[in-house]
C-alpha cells in the first residue's frame, strides 16, 4: 500500500481536506525492526509531535499562496497525522489533509515522500543528535558534527567531484526575476551543476526547474535537487516538487551551515530579509582571517531590472562591513551563460584546492564557521533590541549581529512564532550606530517598497522599528 484516501470534503468556504487517508513508506523507512518502530511511536507521543504535525502539514500544503504560517496553520488546525504500528513496519494515518496532496485518492509520490523526509529528520534529530549526548551543541566543532550527521543521515553526502551549486533568493519575486532564476539554472545543469536551494518557491524553485530541462537535454538522469529548510520555516516555503533531496535541519543556524559545508558555490538571486541574512552569513565567514585563501565562488545575480537591487546591497554590504567584503562577491547582470561559466572555474578552483589539502569532495571540513554563526539566536524583543549594530568590532561579528537582525525580521514576517510576538509585544526594535542602522533602514525601506517582504497578494505591516532615526512610519525615537 502507498496512499488510500477518501475523497476531498466540501469546501463551505473553508480549504478542500481529504477526511482520512493512510501513507505507508518507501526508502529507508519502508523496513524497520520492532524497536526502532517502539521508539518512533514513543517520540510521537510527546511534544515532538506538534512539530511533527506542523511540518507535515508545510509539505502537503505545498503550492499554497500564503507565505504566514500562522495564517497557515490556523487554516488547516484540524489536520492531524499519527503513526501507526503495522507488523511490517509503520503507517501514517492523515486526517483532514489538504487535498491538493492527492490525485484520484493516491498521494502524490514526491509529497509522500517529503512527508516521511520529516518523519526521518525530525525524529532523528530529536534522538540520535539532542538527545543522544554523543554532541555537544554548545561547542563549534559538536554542532558541525552535528550538522555533518544529519546530512549524511539524509543520504545528502556523495563522494563525487564538486558540482553542488547553492542558489539563494526570494520567494516574493517578479515573474522576470522568476525567468531569469530558471535560465541560470538551465546554463548550470548544460554544465553538468547540481542545485540546492531553501527548496521553497520564487528563486528556489526556478533554478531547480531550469536545471531538470537542461539535465534531460545533456542525458543526466540522477541530477539532484536538494532542498534544505528548517521547521520555523517550512510552512511559509513549503517544498516545491521538483526537490527530490529533502532534508529537514533542527534550526536556521545549521541549516545556513549545512549550505557552506555541502554546497561547491553560492548563486544570489533577488530576495528580501531572508536573503540577506544567508548573504551577510557567507560573507561573515569568509572574512573571518582563518578563512583567507579558501576558494568559495559567491556570485549575485539577476535580470537587467535588478541592477538597481543588487547596487543597494553592494552599498549597505560596503557601508556596514567595509570594501573589504565586497572583494568575496561578483555581482554579474543579465548574463546566464556568464554566471554558469564563471560557477564552472570557481568549482575547478574548489576540486584542486580540496585535492591539495586532502578535504573531502562532499563536505566543506576546513571552513572555520565561529560559535556566533552556530548558536540558535533566539528572536524576540529583548535580544533583537540588543543586538550589538556597532562599528567598534571586527567586521565579521558585526555580519554576524546584522544577520541575526535580518533573522528577527524574517521571524516576524513569516515564522509563527515570529508572528505571535509582535502581535502581542508590538514590532522589533533595533538600535546601534549612525553608521550602521542608517543603510540597514534604507535597505529596509527598499525591500518594503519593492513587496519583497511578503507574497505581493498580502499586505505587508513592518514587524520592525529602527530606533535612533527620525521620520519614516517603521522609526522611532528614543
Amino acid at each position: 500500500m502507498s496512499s488510500e484516501a477518501t475523497g476531498p470534503r466540501p469546501t463551505n468556504g473553508r480549504p478542500a481536506t481529504v477526511p482520512h487517508a493512510q501513507v505507508a513508506p518507501e526508502g529507508s523507512l519502508e523496513i524497520l525492526s520492532q524497536t526502532e518502530v517502539s521508539r518512533l511511536r514513543q517520540v510521537s507521543n510527546e511534544a515532538l509531535h506538534e512539530l511533527f504535525r506542523r511540518c507535515s502539514l508545510a509539505v502537503l500544503n505545498s503550492g499554497g499562496q500564503l507565505d504566514d504560517a500562522k495564517q497557515i496553520l490556523e487554516r488547516y488546525r484540524t489536520f492531524e497525522i499519527e503513526l501507526v504500528q503495522q507488523d511490517r513496519g509503520i503507517r501514517l494515518e492523515l486526517r483532514n489533509a489538504p487535498a491538493e496532496a492527492f490525485v484520484d485518492g493516491k498521494m502524490i509520490r514526491g509529497l509522500r515522500e517529503h512527508l516521511f523526509a520529516v518523519l526521518r529528520d525530525v525524529l532523528y534529530n530529536r534522538v540520535e543528535v539532542e538527545g543522544s549526548g554523543r554532541f555537544n551543541l554548545e561547542d563549534s566543532t559538536g554542532i558541525t558534527n552535528a550538522v555533518f550527521e544529519l546530512l549524511r543521515h539524509a543520504r545528502c553526502l556523495k563522494t563525487e567531484t564538486p558540482n553542488i551549486v547553492v542558489c539563494w533568493g526570494g520567494h516574493s519575486i517578479t515573474r522576470n526575476e522568476y525567468d531569469y532564476t530558471k535560465e541560470v539554472g538551465y546554463q548550470l545543469g548544460l554544465r553538468g551543476m547540481n542545485i540546492c536551494t531553501g527548496c521553497g518557491p520564487g528563486a528556489m524553485k526556478g533554478p531547480m526547474k531550469g536545471a531538470t530541462i537542461a539535465h534531460a537535454k545533456q542525458r543526466i538522469r540522477d541530477g539532484r535537487y536538494l532542498g534544505i529548510t528548517e521547521p520555523g520555516i517550512i510552512a511559509a516555503e513549503a517544498p516545491n516538487a521538483i526537490v527530490n533531496e529533502l532534508t529537514i535541519m533542527p534550526d536556521i543556524e545549521k541549516r545556513l551551515e549545512a549550505f557552506v559545508r555541502v554546497g561547491h558555490g553560492i548563486v544570489v538571486f533577488p530576495g528580501g530579509a531572508g536573503t540577506a541574512e544567508e548573504i551577510l552569513y557567507l560573507l561573515g565567514i569568509l572574512l573571518n582571517p582563518d578563512n583567507a585563501g579558501i576558494p568559495f565562488p559567491l556570485i549575485l545575480t539577476g535580470p537587467a531590472s535588478s541592477r538597481d537591487y543588487f547596487r543597494q546591497i553592494d552599498d549597505f554590504i560596503a557601508t556596514t562591513l567595509g570594501k573589504a567584503a565586497t572583494v568575496h562577491y561578483e555581482i554579474i547582470i543579465d548574463d546566464p551563460p556568464a554566471v554558469a561559466r564563471r560557477l564552472r572555474a570557481g568549482l575547478e578552483r574548489v576540486q584542486s584546492f580540496r585535492r591539495k589539502r586532502s578535504d573531502a569532495f562532499f563536505f566543506n571540513w576546513l571552513l572555520n564557521v565561529d560559535l556566533d554563526f552556530q548558536l540558535p539566536f533566539a528572536v524576540t524583543h529583548a535580544n533583537m533590541a540588543s543586538l550589538n549594530l556597532r562599528r567598534d568590532q571586527p567586521a565579521h561579528s558585526l555580519a554576524s549581529s546584522l544577520r541575526r537582525a535580518f533573522s528577527g525580521i524574517v521571524a516576524g514576517n513569516v515564522k509563527d512564532d515570529g508572528i505571535r510576538l509582535v502581535e502581542a509585544g508590538g514590532p522589533f526594535e533595533l538600535t546601534g550606530d549612525p553608521s550602521v542602522i542608517r543603510p540597514l533602514d534604507a535597505l529596509l525601506s527598499a525591500f518594503v517598497a519593492q513587496k519583497r517582504m511578503k507574497l505581493p497578494i498580502m499586505e505587508y505591516v513592518p514587524c520592525y522599528r529602527i530606533v535612533g532615526l527620525p521620520s519614516p512610519a517603521t522609526q522611532v525615537k528614543p
